[in-house]
């Protein structure tokens, strides 16, 4: 099972800097822009509010674009990712925009053993991050270690009835085919291409992933005493989940061109963890 952790790490080890290369992550609006914030926290306002002045941490971090957005809406953030070259890339980025955000180098579930417990106002965790974990409880308890009595988790994702779904059908037509719920053998994947636009070829293709139902995710944080405050499904995505069936939106979000109502795409939950 630990195996899985270096086949993932390879794979976004190699991506990193393919993906801080890609136009889609945008760094250069980042340097060019003092304001410019990413368009997954953009998304994500309305629902995330204000966070200045809030001590945060940013879970699964990647390149560090969405932590520093968090820095620039006036967060003390820091970012954590088990990439050692998504860490490289997100602290090349912060150090050269002056955002002040502190990357660490860690597993998901070390996040408490390695940075202090029950000090974060705000555990962010954005989209796209769970489907690399095989425990969601795990994650819940790694949640819970890190926030402050009063403290809140952010997070979106995508929704596990999208991840469930096989590419549509010739005539459209949406097939349930991979597991909705949590399960103990990983899905097994084989992909030479990432979400964003690269020339890159990629030599490290295999990962293992895995669902988790909406019912787990939320059983996991009030399992942990956290109380849901937050739950918001969505009809959208910020990648392009089904090339050749899905239409873009303003702000870069896409989702299925034909009935979109038929399909929840992501969700957002904020709980908090509540004090004594």
């Amino acid at each position: 099972m630990d195996d899985y952790r270096s086949l993932n790490r390879a794979n976004w080890d190699e991506r990193a800097p393919a993906h801080a290369a890609s136009p889609d992550y945008a760094l250069d609006r980042f340097r060019e822009d003092p304001e410019h914030i990413s368009g997954v926290v953009r998304f994500d306002l309305p629902l995330l509010g204000d966070v200045s002045g809030l001590r945060g941490v940013h879970l699964q971090c990647h390149i560090g674009t969405d932590t520093i957005s968090l820095a620039r809406l006036g967060a003390r953030m820091t970012g954590l990712d088990f990439s050692p070259a998504a860490v490289e890339q997100a602290t090349l980025l912060s150090d050269e925009l002056g955002a002040g955000v502190d990357f660490v180098e860690a597993d998901v579930y070390d996040a408490a053993d390695v940075l202090p417990n029950e000090e974060f106002d705000l555990v962010f965790t954005g989209i796209g991050a769970l489907c690399w974990l095989p425990s969601v409880s795990r994650w819940a308890e790694v949640v819970q270690r890190l926030l402050k009595p009063g403290g809140r988790l952010f997070i979106r994702e995508g929704h596990p009835m999208m991840w469930a779904l096989a590419d549509p059908l010739p005539e459209g037509r949406l097939e349930l085919f991979f597991p909705y719920f949590e399960r103990e053998e990983p899905m097994v994947w084989d992909d030479d291409t990432t979400y964003v636009e690269t020339d890159h070829v990629f030599e490290h293709t295999v990962t293992h992933e895995w669902n988790h139902g909406l019912g787990e995710i939320v059983t996991a944080l009030l399992d942990q005493g956290l109380v849901l405050e937050t739950l918001v499904e969505h009809d959208s995505v910020p990648w392009d989940a089904f090339p050749g069936w899905s239409e873009e939106l303003p702000g870069g979000e896409h989702r299925l061109a034909d009935r979109p109502w038929r399909l929840p795409h992501s969700y957002t939950i904020s709980a908090r963890k509540p004090r004594p």
